[in-house]
Formats: C-alpha cells, sequence, structure tokens
C-alpha cells in the first residue's frame, strides 16, 4: 500500500513544504491535511487542531514542524501515538550566533557605542575581563548543547542548568532545583533554551531572576511564557538586570502597546533566532519516514509525560 502522509501549517504556505516532501518521499502520498481527510499513515504538523488527532486515528507517528512542542502536548493526544519533534535541522546555527551576537553585543557594550555615534561622541568604555563574564544557559538538549559549545569559541566560561544531570564538554553542568541557586549566582548573562512545561512556566521572574548578579543580562529564546514579563521590567528598572535581548512572547506578535517595545534596556526580535528551515526539516522528516517505514527506531521522540 502506498504510504500517505498529511501536512497541515496555518502559518505559511504549505506547497514549498510539500514538494520538498514529495522530493523525498517520491512513492508516499503527500497531501495538505483538512477537515474531513482520508486516514493517513504519518502527519507533519505545526500546531494543528484537535480535530486533526481526533479523526486521524491510525497514525504511525506524528511529527512536530519545530524542535519546541509545547503546542502540540497540550491536545488530547493518543498514548500510543509517538510524537517526533525536530533534532536541529539548521536551528542549531542559527540559534547559536543569535545568542552569541545577544551575549557579545552587551559584553562588548555595541548598543552603547552605537548611541555615542549616533551623538558623535567618541569616548572608549572600559573593557571587562572576560574570564570573569561567566554566561550560563538553561536547557542543555540538543539546541542548548549547541549554543554552549558555540559560545566556548569566544572563550567565555560557559555553565549550564538542565531539569537532571547532563554532561556537556568544557561546560560546568549543575541539574535540578537543588543547585539552580549556585548556577545562578554566578552568571553574568543568563540564556534561556528550556522546553516549555508545568515546571518552567514562569521560571523567569523575580524569585530566580533576583539571584542573578547585580548587572547581569537576559536572553530568552525558548518560550514566552518563560519570562514573568512585570517581573523583569521591575528589575530592569532597579537596576538588577542591565538588560535583556528577547526574542519570544506571552502574545506573538508582541502588541504594539507592549512595554517591552519602549523599555530602553530591551532588545526586541519577532521570534527569529532560529527559523524552521524547509529544506533541512522536511528532508529530515522524510528520513525518519522512511526509518520508521523500515521498522528502525528514530531520534526524537518526545516523552509526553515531561513535555519535550
Amino acid at each position: 500500500m502506498t504510504t500517505r502522509v498529511v501536512f497541515f501549517d496555518a502559518s505559511s504556505d504549505p506547497q514549498p513544504w510539500l514538494a520538498v516532501l514529495r522530493r523525498h518521499l517520491p512513492a508516499a502520498r503527500v497531501e495538505v491535511w483538512v477537515d474531513g481527510a482520508e486516514p493517513a499513515d504519518y502527519a507533519v504538523a505545526w500546531a494543528p487542531p484537535q480535530a486533526l488527532i481526533d479523526q486521524q486515528t491510525r497514525l504511525k507517528a506524528l511529527f512536530n514542524v519545530g524542535a519546541g512542542v509545547d503546542r502540540l502536548v497540550q491536545l488530547r493526544l493518543p498514548g500510543h501515538l509517538p510524537v517526533v519533534r525536530l533534532d536541529d535541522a539548521g536551528m542549531g546555527v542559527q540559534m547559536s550566533e543569535y545568542v552569541c551576537h545577544a551575549v557579545i553585543r552587551h559584553f562588548r557594550a555595541f548598543a552603547g557605542y552605537q548611541a555615542q555615534a549616533a551623538e558623535g561622541v567618541w569616548l572608549r568604555r572600559p573593557a571587562l575581563r572576560r574570564s570573569d563574564f561567566t554566561v550560563g544557559v538553561m536547557g542543555l538538549g540538543v539546541l542548548g548543547s549547541q549554543v554552549t559549545q558555540a559560545l566556548r569559541q569566544f572563550d567565555f566560561p560557559v555553565h549550564g542548568w538542565s531539569r537532571s544531570a547532563r554532561a556537556v564538554d568544557g561546560v560546568r553542568c549543575f541539574a535540578g532545583a537543588a543547585q539552580l541557586a549556585d548556577f545562578l549566582a554566578q552568571c553574568r548573562a543568563l540564556v534561556c533554551l528550556l522546553p516549555l512545561t508545568a515546571d518552567t512556566r514562569d521560571i523567569l521572574g523575580h524569585a530566580v531572576l533576583s539571584q542573578l548578579p547585580g548587572g547581569a543580562y537576559l536572553v530568552n529564546v525558548a518560550r514566552g511564557e518563560h519570562v514573568v514579563d512585570d517581573d523583569l521590567l521591575a528589575l530592569l528598572d532597579a537596576g538588577q538586570l542591565a538588560g535583556a535581548t528577547l526574542d519570544v512572547f506571552r502574545t506573538e506578535p508582541l502588541p504594539p502597546q507592549h512595554a517591552f517595545w519602549r523599555h530602553p534596556k530591551i532588545t526586541v526580535t519577532p521570534h527569529i533566532s532560529a527559523q524552521t528551515l524547509c529544506e533541512e526539516s522536511m528532508a529530515q522528516i522524510a528520513g525518519k519516514i522512511q526509518a520508521l517505514e523500515r521498522g528502525e527506531t528514530v531520534a526524537g521522540r518526545v516523552d509526553l509525560q515531561r513535555g519535550y
């Protein structure tokens, strides 16, 4: 029988994604999912409606078009249905360059120099000691681990924190609630790459952020729901935090009236730190479908209990 694949992503034109899937799965029938569609073997989706899950009862696997699966795990999913996320597919290098840019921009005071240039001011600022500028990465999955290695290339001391114990080359690793305070106390810059779960929602609030050294800098490239917006604003205004680069927000697009747009210590970007690349991601998913058809196991299987 012909393998049937349905695709759903209401946020983009499906045709380029279908074209790549069809090229890599020439013997399969690949179509856009619509309400009432015929049963399929596999679904490839970003933020699908509950109706897709309810109607597609014969799925062998559900593939998430992205690394974060928080939108998927909010659905009522059959316990037997494998959910598979992207491993990297070109997002790791994008995330690494974004984080490095944000950290270096703060470390080298480039925003201040840009402001000076606009006023015609020639003034050299004191250089910081790189060995004293520890960068902490929260979340040591595929993307987080890659980001730590990119930061190490610039000779920053890099620490990592995760829910369970991890070992990452050249990184001092902390794990669990018991070691969170020790981790935070040493981070001059904090990068959030955590998955969004019940345990990590609102984690970047006053209780956690106030444990950073005075003048620390925040970079959030995970999910907007990690940050308690009012707490971040209060800590910035009080001088406890020097600034923040934010790529993700509780409401997207970020509403025009939101204070983040106008705050002088916040840099806003429109969720572009690691965009899903069509060719790379669909080629990876197609390869995993072929592996499953051969009876093989695939990487990226999501633990629905943990939410990542």
